[in-house]
C-alpha cells in the first residue's frame, strides 16, 4: 500500500511539472498580447487630445475671456473621473488582486502547496513508533523466542508489515546459515526499508527546491512586463501603469517562498525521524537476535 501511495505520489508529480512545463509558455504569451494592446491603446487615444486644440484655437482665441469658465470644467471633470476610478480601485480585496497578479504562475504553486500538504500529512502518519515498531508485535516476539516457539515468531514477523517485523523475518530466515548471515539480512532489508521512507521524503525536498524556482520565474516574468510598459510609453510612465508588473513579481516571489520554506522545514524534520527510528530499530532487532549467538554457528 505505501509503496503504491509514492507511486501514485510521483506519477501526481511528474504530471504537474509536465503541465508547468507545457503551458507555462502559452500563458507568458497570453499576458503578453494583453499588456501590448492595452500599451496600444493609449497610443491610438493621443490623436484625437492632439486635434482637439486645433479645432479648439479659435473659439479660444476669439473668446478668451468667456472660455476660462469652460477651460476649468473638464479639469473639474477630470477630478471627478478621478475620483471615481480610486474608489474602483480600492474596492478590489486584497485576495483578488493577488489571484489577478499571480496569473498562472500561482495557480502551480498553489496546485504545489496542496500536494506538499498531502505528502506532509502522509509521511507524518506512517513515520511513527507505533507504525515502525509496534510494542505488541515487539512483546509477542520476545515471548516466543523466550519460550523457544522460533516457527511461531517467524510466522508473526512474517504476518506483519511493520519495519522491525521485515527485520526480523529476514533475520530468521537466514539463522539456519548462521549468525553472521542472518544480521547481514537484517541489515540489508533495513538499508532498503530506510531508503524506501527517504525517497518518499525526497518529494518534499523537490518542491521545496522548485518552488522558489517558479517563484523567480514569475519575479522575472513580471519586470519585463514593466519594462516593457516603459519601453511602449513615449511619455514617462504612471506608477499604476508600472503596477501590475510589479506586483507579479513579487507576489510570485511571495508565494513561491510560502510553499518552499514549510517543505524544507518538515523533509528536515522528517529524514531526522527516519534516522532515529532506524537506529532504534536496528538496536531492538540486534537485541533480539543476541541470544541466537551461541546456538548458532557463523
Amino acid at each position: 500500500m505505501e509503496r503504491n501511495q509514492t507511486s501514485l505520489a510521483y506519477r501526481s508529480l511528474s504530471i504537474l511539472l509536465l503541465c508547468a512545463v507545457v503551458f507555462t509558455p502559452l500563458g507568458l504569451n497570453t499576458n503578453s498580447w494583453a499588456y501590448q494592446e492595452k500599451a496600444a491603446a493609449p497610443a491610438a487615444g493621443e490623436a484625437p487630445a492632439a486635434a482637439e486644440p486645433a479645432a479648439t484655437e479659435a473659439p479660444a482665441a476669439a473668446e478668451p475671456a468667456a472660455g476660462e469658465a469652460p477651460a476649468a470644467a473638464p479639469a473639474a471633470g477630470g477630478d471627478g473621473a478621478g475620483n471615481a476610478a480610486a474608489p474602483a480601485a480600492a474596492s478590489e480585496s486584497f485576495l483578488s488582486w493577488m489571484i489577478r497578479a499571480s496569473g498562472f504562475f500561482g495557480l502551480i504553486l498553489l496546485l504545489l502547496s496542496f500536494l506538499m500538504v498531502a505528502l506532509i500529512m502522509a509521511n507524518v502518519l506512517s513515520i511513527r513508533r507505533d507504525n515502525l515498531m509496534p510494542p505488541d508485535l515487539i512483546g509477542a516476539f520476545e515471548e516466543k523466542i523466550n519460550s523457544k516457539d522460533y516457527q511461531g515468531a517467524y510466522e508473526l514477523a512474517k504476518s506483519d508489515d511493520s519495519f522491525v517485523a521485515r527485520v526480523l523475518a529476514a533475520g530468521l530466515s537466514k539463522l539456519n546459515q548462521g549468525y553472521s548471515e542472518a544480521i547481514e539480512a537484517m541489515q540489508e532489508v533495513g538499508e532498503d526499508e530506510n531508503m524506501a521512507m527517504e525517497h518518499k521524503l525526497s518529494y518534499l525536498a523537490l518542491i521545496g527546491v522548485i518552488s522558489p524556482m517558479i517563484g523567480l520565474m514569475g519575479t522575472v516574468y513580471g519586470m519585463i512586463l514593466s519594462f516593457q510598459t516603459i519601453a511602449a510609453s513615449a511619455t514617462s510612465p504612471k506608477p499604476s501603469e508600472l503596477a501590475d508588473g510589479i506586483s507579479t513579481a513579487l507576489f510570485t516571489t511571495l508565494e513561491g517562498l510560502t510553499v518552499a520554506i514549510p517543505a524544507m522545514i518538515f523533509y528536515s524534520l522528517l529524514r531526522n525521524r527516519v534516522a532515529r527510528f532506524s537506529l532504534e530499530v536496528g538496536m531492538i532487532s540486534e537485541s533480539l537476535m543476541n541470544r541466537f549467538s551461541s546456538n548458532t554457528k557463523s
